[in-house]
């Protein structure tokens, strides 16, 4: 089994979970005025939940060329692990970590353009001005059309607390 594949069977097993979860723990527990509207809270896990698990199913049988079927029946081949893309992925394991520490003190804006500026230098974007402006940019919107249309309540700035410790104030 080649290791996309071996990835895609773990792939599909956490969107079967998510996909319970979305259908049949979250349902149960949808309170009775929202059982009426037409976009539910679980409305979006179940559409990535199915989405997921047809893509794991592409990676899992799909998409091989008719000479490929000899080496898939060995062990899983890691050779096509290289150490730089381990690397990258454990800063963006790293970075996640500090994203969701940093939501709070500097606020969704802050947090969230860092965020996405620092996964884009590490996955190797080198056009800083236009990744600046695009990440602050996607923030503002989608913080507008979270706090604005679906009115969840997001701090887009800093904590108070947070600014004053950072002043000596």
């Amino acid at each position: 089994m080649t290791l996309e594949r071996c990835i895609g069977v773990l792939f599909l097993a956490f969107c079967i979970a998510y996909g319970y979860t979305a259908f049949v723990t979250m349902q149960d527990e949808l309170l009775p005025f929202e059982l009426g509207m037409s976009f539910l809270p679980n409305s979006l896990p179940k559409a990535l939940s199915i989405a997921g698990g047809v893509v794991a199913l592409f990676v899992i049988f799909g998409g091989r060329a008719p000479g490929d079927a000899e080496e898939n029946l060995g062990p899983v081949d890691f050779s096509s692990l290289k150490a730089g893309y381990a690397a990258q992925a454990v800063a963006l394991l790293v970075s996640m970590i500090a994203y969701a520490l940093l939501l709070r003190p500097l606020g969704f804006i802050g947090s969230t353009s860092l965020f996405l500026i620092g996964t884009a230098l590490i996955l190797g974007e080198r056009k800083l001005l236009r990744l600046v402006a695009i990440s602050v940019t996607a923030t503002c919107v989608v913080w507008f059309l979270v706090e604005r249309m679906l009115e969840i309540v997001l701090r887009p700035w800093p904590d108070t607390a947070f600014l004053s410790l950072l002043t000596g104030a």
